[in-house]
């Protein structure tokens, strides 16, 4: 086998060496250099890999604070706004009642800076208490004065049925020398006690109190008839 073999490639070359020589074109030792430089810069040529898009940091930074906030910011918002409508309301609530705490501490006070006076005056010794009866086939009622001329301070105190619509009541001090002084126009609820305190000129000396029945809103001197009558013994 192997000497059939050395045979059949003698053959061979000897056929090669028969053939006419002859010389290639240049265009094809041209074309042959081409290949052969294309060959070689392909397999110098840099492998260039494809760039993968980096992630986008500003996007997930943008993402995370979207989530954040949704979770977590709006969440504590509402409840923010929820908290500060409840104080709002709350402090309204708050202030209305203190309102009404001092206004009734105001009043309190000013009963209390009455009755002092009251207190004050009654002590005094030149003070006189005068009762009021009544008047024959006059309402029924009773009341009385405290007063002192000195201070001008005059306190009523007294019961007496409701006027009629187009009436009120009048107090008068009615005095040694002159015509009545008024002490003030009243119109009493049925079954309550009037009670005020006024100041009239200081020095007056009464003879005697009076309550009469005036036009509504009073008049400037006595018209109508005496209910109660109180001299000063």
């Amino acid at each position: 086998m192997a000497t059939r073999l050395a045979e059949a490639q003698n053959r061979i070359a000897l056929v090669g060496l028969a053939a006419p020589q002859t010389k290639p074109s240049p265009e094809v030792k041209v074309r042959l250099m081409r290949q052969i430089r294309a060959e070689a810069e392909r397999k110098l040529a840099p492998v260039v890999s494809v760039p993968v898009p980096a992630k986008d940091k500003s996007r997930s930074a943008g993402d995370s604070w979207t989530r954040w906030w949704n979770t977590v910011l709006v969440p504590v918002a509402a409840v923010l706004v929820l908290a500060t409508v409840y104080l709002w309301r709350q402090n309204l609530i708050f202030d209305q009642d203190l309102a009404i705490l001092r206004a009734t501490v105001q009043e309190q006070q000013d009963q209390l800076d009455e009755d002092r006076k009251v207190a004050d005056l009654i002590a005094a010794p030149d003070t006189i208490v005068v009762p009021l009866a009544v008047q024959a086939g006059m309402p029924k009622g009773s009341a009385r004065v405290v007063y002192n001329a000195q201070s001008g301070i005059l306190v009523y105190d007294g019961q007496l049925e409701k006027a009629p619509v187009d009436k009120s009541y009048e107090l008068w001090l009615v005095p040694a020398t002159g015509n009545p002084i008024s002490a003030g126009v009243f119109n009493p609820s049925t079954g309550k006690t009037s009670h005020w305190v006024i100041k009239l000129p200081p020095g007056t000396i009464p003879k005697a109190f009076a309550v009469t029945l005036e036009p509504a809103g009073g008049a400037p001197q006595p018209t109508g008839p005496k209910i109660l009558v109180g001299p000063v013994s």
